[in-house]
């Protein structure tokens, strides 16, 4: 349980620091950072306090879709803004053009360890990954045509409130589920062996099937 919450909480702290990479780094963000960046922009507030708001109000669709949050939901909403804002205070704005592509393509990189170890955790799916199966659920729509459909909304909206759009947002889009699919198994957590001895017996035990 210990390596599991360590794991959860570096995670989304990984995840943050990622979010504050994409903004020094200029170049295009994430369809859902795109939309962070834009409303910080309208409203003139902290990248990480938009996006706090931002999960608690995705949180809240929850309800009617019938979801329950777990643990690492909870702590997503939180931890990951707080950490884009303390990542931000700490790196500094770039002007090569060279240093900004590094730092994109490490964002990318630092992203898709980041979701690999919150999601390997097993807490529970953060408030986005949340309404996609909710409303897969609800709907039986296909998990890619809901994601396709959240992902391109949100994309447009936060460009036209001016969140930056460019090749890093093109590059995660081709790039991140790729990645994580690499990330993945190196954090998904194995359950105890008792377990796993127990599952097997009753594969292999008549009675059981």
């Amino acid at each position: 349980m210990l390596r599991r919450l360590l794991q959860l909480y570096l995670g989304l702290s990984l995840y943050g620091i990622s979010t504050a990479m994409f903004v020094r780094a200029n170049l295009g963000a994430d369809p859902w950072n795109v939309f962070h960046l834009g409303v910080a922009k309208l409203l003139a507030m902290d990248i990480g306090t938009v996006m706090i708001l931002t999960g608690a109000l995705v949180l809240l669709l929850w309800i009617p879709l019938r979801q329950r949050p777990g643990l690492g939901t909870i702590s997503n909403v939180i931890v990951i803004g707080l950490a884009a804002d303390a990542a931000l205070l700490l790196i500094p704005m770039l002007d090569s053009f060279i240093s900004r592509c590094v730092l994109l393509l490490s964002a990318i990189g630092v992203n898709a360890i980041a979701t690999g170890m919150y999601i390997g955790a097993g807490f529970g799916a953060g408030p986005r990954d949340g309404l996609m199966t909710g409303i897969n659920a609800r709907t039986g729509w296909s998990v890619r045509s809901v994601r396709t459909a959240i992902e391109l909304s949100v994309l447009l909206t936060g460009w036209l409130l001016g969140g930056t759009f460019g090749v890093g947002t093109v590059l995660y889009a081709l790039a991140i589920g790729p990645l994580i699919q690499l990330c993945l198994p190196w954090f998904r957590q194995k359950r105890p062996v008792a377990i796993e001895k127990t599952d097997d017996c009753k594969a292999n035990n008549p009675a059981y099937k």
